[in-house]
């Protein structure tokens, strides 16, 4: 298939790239500045959301778009501001997104939009899957809701859509695991406090290899929860980060600590939800990293 990319040179852009082309799928990244990038077979970047792009004239025939693009929630203080630019840059990118498809002489099958778990409350005894009605009212939980509903109007004209909520994705280069673990390789790791909030994880690869699986089946549509089948309390998942790194397990965090230090973006490792994969699992997609252990010994001993 010929499949469209936005947030293509990013984090989990370049994981899903690479799964794509293992499997011999046609790639066209969607970015501001396709200049950058060298050519490489399998791969096309077309020019984007500026002025002088016309990104259509190149994206004929692309059966499938994955939309990534919007800012990182995962780096800088949550001003007002940046707040402001984490919505806009979703709502924008979808925007334009299905302005394309809507567009094309033959349009593409499915819209496969990113999306976060944090869509459901923080909560430590609830257990979230697709089917869950409840729904955050902090600033990830609007955020968002206003992501999806801004997707779903590819839905309404005529699209699959998939929304593919996003658990804490781990990998050794990007995304919260290097945060996490730099206080364990300085022999300082310990349980970020209280300690019993939920962390619902997931390996990057299997990130890929979920909306790859969410492109190929067409019976895969809706809220997709894209998360290991086996989420940790905080302090566990902190105990086997640190055996994995062979470093101690003792020094707690605070939380008035991380609160000075990150803000109001400290509720992504302060609370937590308990989300599984309830559609990946009825649909027959096979984690390749269910465990926490066998996830981080990839992600820091494979090399």
């Amino acid at each position: 298939m010929k499949i469209a990319i936005t947030g293509g040179t990013g984090f989990v852009g370049q994981a899903v790239t690479r799964e794509l082309l293992d499997h011999d799928h046609e790639v066209v990244i969607l970015t501001r500045s396709p200049e950058k990038y060298k050519k490489r077979r399998g791969v096309t970047y077309v020019k984007w959301l500026t002025d002088d792009s016309h990104p259509q004239d190149e994206l004929e025939g692309t059966e499938v778009f994955i939309n990534l693009a919007g800012e990182s929630i995962n780096s800088g203080r949550w001003t007002d501001e940046r707040k402001k630019r984490i919505i806009n840059s979703r709502i924008t990118s979808t925007q334009e997104v299905i302005n394309i498809m809507k567009n094309l002489s033959h349009p593409p099958a499915c819209l496969i939009n990113a999306s976060a778990i944090g869509f459901y409350p923080s909560s430590k005894e609830n257990t979230y899957t697709e089917a869950s009605t409840e729904k955050a009212d902090d600033f990830l939980g609007e955020t968002v809701q206003i992501w999806e509903n801004e997707a779903a109007k590819a839905e309404k004209a005529g699209f699959r859509v998939v929304y593919t909520r996003f658990g804490i994705i781990l990998g050794e280069e990007d995304g919260a695991l290097p945060r996490m673990a730099l206080p364990y390789k300085l022999f300082a790791g310990g349980t970020v406090l209280p300690g019993d909030q939920w962390m619902s994880w997931v390996h990057i690869d299997d990130v890929a290899r979920a909306i790859r699986f969410s492109a190929e089946h067409g019976e895969v549509s809706g809220p997709v929860n894209v998360t290991a089948p086996t989420p940790h309390r905080m302090k566990e998942f902190g105990i086997t980060l640190g055996s994995v790194l062979g470093r101690p397990h003792w020094i707690p965090v605070p939380p008035f600590a991380l609160k000075i230090a990150m803000g109001e973006m400290s509720q992504l490792v302060l609370e937590g939800q308990k989300v599984l994969p309830g559609v990946l699992s009825e649909n027959g997609f096979q984690f390749e990293y269910p465990e926490l252990e066998s996830a981080l010994v990839n992600i820091y001993h494979s090399k």
